[in-house]
């Protein structure tokens, strides 16, 4: 799939913040950690600075991630790619092996399912994504639209 004409669909903001303070906790119990072996051992303080340095990197490490992998769904002309969803199905496919797209509910969550015509399906949680659950499936319906060289009326 070609990246220049991609529309990303990005992580919901809300799920992101419970990430980082998931992060922030591990990072936490790391430094607490540290402090512990420090005081039990006895070690001079500055042994601190290697979970600080840590910390960074984790941090750091976590934004690189973020900025360049946070995406949810990347759908060009010719296909779709989900990444970071449990139970997605397939993965990827092209709007050509769609044979429709319809919206559903799972474990009392909105999600659009794309079932493609080998049987496959992929199972899109909209509510992952920062976008509007309504925005999302008009412009899905779009790309499977153009994918299948149909036009709009």
């Amino acid at each position: 799939m070609t990246s220049e004409t991609a529309t990303v669909y990005r992580l919901a903001p809300a799920i992101a913040a419970r990430l980082v303070g998931l992060l922030l906790c591990v990072v936490a119990v790391l430094i607490l950690a540290c402090t512990l072996a420090i005081a039990v051992v006895d070690l001079h303080t500055v042994f601190l600075l290697v979970p600080v340095g840590l910390t960074i990197a984790i941090l750091v490490g976590s934004w690189w991630l973020w900025r360049e992998k946070g995406w949810i769904v990347r759908a060009t002309d010719e296909g779709y790619r989900i990444q970071w969803v449990r139970g997605v199905g397939a993965e990827a496919a092209r709007w050509k092996d769609v044979e429709d797209a319809v919206t559903t509910t799972v474990a009392e969550a909105p999600v659009v399912v794309l079932r493609l015509r080998d049987g496959r399906s992929s199972t899109i949680p909209v509510e992952m994504l920062a976008l509007d659950r309504e925005a999302f499936v008009r412009e899905l319906q779009e790309h499977l639209r153009r994918g299948q060289g149909l036009r709009s009326l």
